[in-house]
């Protein structure tokens, strides 16, 4: 596995996507470690000194593809004092330290799989799902979640995925109920009762739950409820 590293980064773009929710790409001074798809970095705002203490960071999973070394992109939700602070401080051509990799929440393909995914913990399974390829013989099953259907911000790339994967089926659900406009965008909340039509084999599949801490709880308590494994359940609860 590679070592991390701390590297610095220029802010090279950053998208607002409303509801104080952001995307930033960042550009490394020399291409980032080598990553897995759904592993995270920790990201510094204050300047890091070689010879002192790493400064306070948050974890953000790494939402760009392994492929792609030179840009890493992020995308988080304000919630609290860091991500204020990001919000308040980070412009396009400013600098912060990352450092990377780390985490083992990583999708194994050798399955079929069913991710649940509620707001930004999309980011957690962008890579993987953008790394599969046509001839891909596992099934793969996505929840994609939010509180309105204009955040579900990763809809288009999922969109792309979907249609050059056949082995992808996507659900993507918003609590405005007003919003659905087909059948594929469903009212409410990420539900497994919903999803579970769709899992061919429930028992030999593993499940990956990432998201805010109330759907962690839910999702992982629902199947366990309905007889799946606990060693078929990943939890992405570094938050």
């Amino acid at each position: 596995m590679p070592v991390s590293q701390k590297l610095p980064c220029v802010v090279e773009r950053i998208v607002s996507h409303g509801e104080r929710v952001y995307t930033i790409a960042l550009r490394p001074d020399r291409p980032a470690p080598r990553f897995r798809a759904g592993q995270f970095l920790h990201l510094a705002l204050d300047p890091y000194d070689p010879s002192g203490f790493w400064p306070e960071s948050r974890v953000f999973s790494i939402a760009s593809s392994p492929s792609d070394r030179t840009v890493v992109t992020v995308t988080y939700a304000v919630h609290g004092t860091f991500t204020t602070r990001m919000e308040r401080e980070l412009s396009e051509g400013a600098t912060v330290w990352i450092k990377l990799p780390y985490g083992d929440f990583v999708v194994d393909g050798s399955t079929d799989v069913v991710l649940f995914a509620g707001g930004t913990g999309v980011t957690a399974f962008t890579a993987f799902l953008q790394a599969l390829t046509p001839g891909s013989a596992r099934a793969v099953v996505l929840a994609y979640g939010a509180r309105r259907s204009d955040l579900l911000i990763y809809r288009d790339t999922i969109e792309e995925c979907a249609r050059r994967l056949p082995s992808l089926d996507v659900a993507y659900f918003a609590e405005d109920a007003d919003a659905v406009e087909s059948s594929r965008l469903q009212p409410g909340r990420i539900s497994v009762a919903a999803l579970w039509p769709r899992i061919a084999e429930p028992s030999s599949t593993h499940y990956y739950i990432a998201g805010p801490p109330l759907m962690l709880r839910d999702v992982g308590r629902d199947l366990l409820e309905r007889g799946i494994s606990s060693e078929a359940i990943h939890i992405d609860a570094w938050e």
